[in-house]
């Protein structure tokens, strides 16, 4: 999968591009300008992000790159994982992104974890974090997939406003490992049973 959309800076008139590739097309190149912007806001140095970055990035995990001109300003993760409703005996079906799964069965699907939104602190309040999550909901919607996040209270109505919803607490639970915090979904509009989140598969 590779979007590519071009624009002008709203500002300035520089030049921005937008775009989205799996883990799997990236270059070295590009890998290394997501660890050295990443390491601006959680500074782990070079060796310990590019680390992480092998450990846990799948080969179908989305990377949304903001540029202006030739300059990584923003990036986003959309990490490609498991998402799984437990079998019940109560309801005869589920409905999981609009398939129907007969009663009895454990009902898996994938979802994107919304990982990582950073803008280079250089480029900040100049609206540019709207644009981002502008192609990110773009980039999902047309994944056919549904996102989720988690996020600390502070940063409800941001996604709020970016039209993300919060989740009831009731109906999912963090798996491997367990993270605490506010649930916020994009790209599904009923979510009412309670479900599994899978960070690492």
């Amino acid at each position: 999968m590779l979007f590519v959309l071009m624009t002008l800076d709203i500002t300035r008139n520089k030049k921005y591009i937008l775009k989205s590739i799996i883990s799997a097309k990236l270059t070295n190149k590009e890998i290394k300008e997501i660890c050295l912007l990443k390491d601006k806001e959680w500074t782990f140095g070079i060796k310990g992000q590019l680390a992480w970055f092998k450990n846990n990035i799948k080969k179908y995990d989305l990377h949304n790159f903001f540029y202006l001109k030739s300059k990584l300003v923003g990036y986003t993760l959309l990490r490609k994982r498991t998402y799984e409703i437990k079998k019940s005996n109560k309801e005869a079906y589920y409905l999981v992104l609009e398939q129907k799964f007969k009663r009895g069965e454990d009902k898996k699907t994938k979802y994107l974890l919304f990982d990582t939104l950073v803008i280079d602190k250089k480029y900040r309040g100049k609206n540019l974090s709207r644009l981002l999550m502008n192609f990110n909901n773009i980039i999902i919607k047309e994944s056919g997939l549904f996102s989720f996040l988690i996020c600390e209270d502070k940063l409800v109505n941001y996604y709020i406003k970016n039209k993300w919803k919060k989740l009831n607490k009731k109906v999912f639970k963090i798996i491997d490992p367990p993270f605490t915090g506010n649930g916020m979904i994009y790209n599904k509009s009923n979510f009412n049973k309670k479900g599994f989140f899978y960070i690492n598969k």
